[in-house]
């Protein structure tokens, strides 16, 4: 490649100023072929415990209809039921999400992951994530008393966009090289927009109410799912600052399939434990 060249490519992928490719031992990859196999199964188990031992509860999605034309006193809607969400059946679907890709990249999609890791990337973890960490950021929002349809929709949009932001920090970053940070921060404010409506949700109705707000567990998961969520865009901070074992992208990529069991078996059993059983 010539110098003119590599300048194209430079300005293009603002990353691309080092080596682009990882050294991944035949040896590395058979273990986390493994490794995506026993947490394919660990999150499928879970999943089938959630509809077994789950019982039928449901939050109800809804939209809110004025009754006349814009500025209807509000006391004059009606809040009608859109449908029922079925919440061992949801929760059980971002495990069984998980489950499924596990073993697509243990199995079919192996040679294109390994592929992928060599190359510093894995776009079939942001296609996950972007599915069943939206899904999380849902049913986190109905169990905090968000119900609206288009609220909800939104919602999960906004996640997907981070979810992107995140595949496009990678994708334009090669290994070893200069990061650049702009998809990184851009992630960022995209990710911390549901957190806001959620709290800021529950501080006015709390607020407007004067009632304790929502149960305990609530708190909970909202206080427990902010700090994993979190952690994701610090194991992918390490991985771009090459801080200690995070230099390998490997370890950084171990870390987020680690993130992602821990971060949805929290969720699922706070979920099983206080309104499932």
């Amino acid at each position: 490649m010539n110098h003119d060249d590599m300048t194209t490519d430079a300005l293009t992928h603002p990353g691309l100023d080092g080596p682009s490719t990882v050294d991944v031992t035949d040896d590395r990859l058979a273990k986390l072929k493994k490794f995506n196999l026993v947490m394919g199964a660990l999150h499928l188990v879970s999943g089938a415990a959630m509809v077994v031992l789950g019982n039928d509860f449901e939050l109800d999605v809804s939209t809110f209809n004025l009754n006349g034309p814009p500025g209807t006193p509000i006391t004059d809607g009606t809040l009608q039921s859109v449908v029922g969400v079925p919440l061992a059946w949801a929760t059980a679907s971002f495990l069984f999400l998980s489950a499924l890709f596990h073993f697509i990249i243990a199995t079919v999609g192996f040679s294109k992951y390994s592929d992928e890791l060599r190359h510093g990337r894995n776009r079939f973890r942001w296609v996950e994530y972007s599915l069943s960490s939206s899904l999380m950021i849902v049913l986190i929002s109905l169990v905090t008393g968000i119900t609206d349809l288009a609220a909800l929709i939104a919602i999960a949009v906004v996640n997907v966009s981070m979810i992107l932001f995140g595949w496009i920090m990678e994708v334009v970053n090669a290994p070893s090289s200069r990061p650049w940070w702009t998809p990184f921060w851009m992630g960022c404010i995209a990710g911390i927009g549901p957190w806001v409506a959620i709290a800021t949700y529950l501080i006015v109705n709390v607020d407007q109410t004067d009632a304790d707000g929502p149960p305990t567990f609530v708190y909970g998961i909202i206080v427990s799912l902010f700090l994993f969520f979190n952690c994701f865009a610090i194991n992918q901070w390490l991985q771009y600052r090459r801080v200690g074992k995070w230099s390998d992208y490997v370890y950084g990529e171990s870390a987020y399939i680690v993130l992602s069991l821990v971060a949805k078996s929290v969720l699922a059993w706070q979920i099983f434990a206080n309104t499932l059983i």
